[in-house]
């Protein structure tokens, strides 16, 4: 016979941060700002148009220790999901 157990579910908070428009260093300075504030589990998802962001945010999060779970390109926008450790 099988048992089953029931664990409470855990809901973390998830953001969007709008940084369009914004260029260099503001998109990965706006991000730390964001990642200071959340609490672990918890997941940004960060939008931006300025071409550095690909290379500026994943070494912010070098730096933090944070995970970036998804990073995909729509169009002129960068998405980067990035979940606070």
């Amino acid at each position: 016979m099988w048992s089953v157990t029931c664990y409470p579910c855990i809901v973390m908070a998830e953001t969007i941060i709008d940084l369009r428009g914004l260029k260099c260093p503001l998109p990965a300075l706006r991000t730390r700002k964001a990642l200071g504030q959340l609490a672990p589990g918890d997941v940004i998802v960060v939008e931006c148009t300025d071409p550095l962001a690909s290379i500026d945010i994943p070494n912010l999060l070098d730096q933090t220790g944070d995970l970036l779970e998804a990073k995909r390109q729509d169009e002129d926008v960068l998405i980067l999901r990035i979940r606070k450790m």
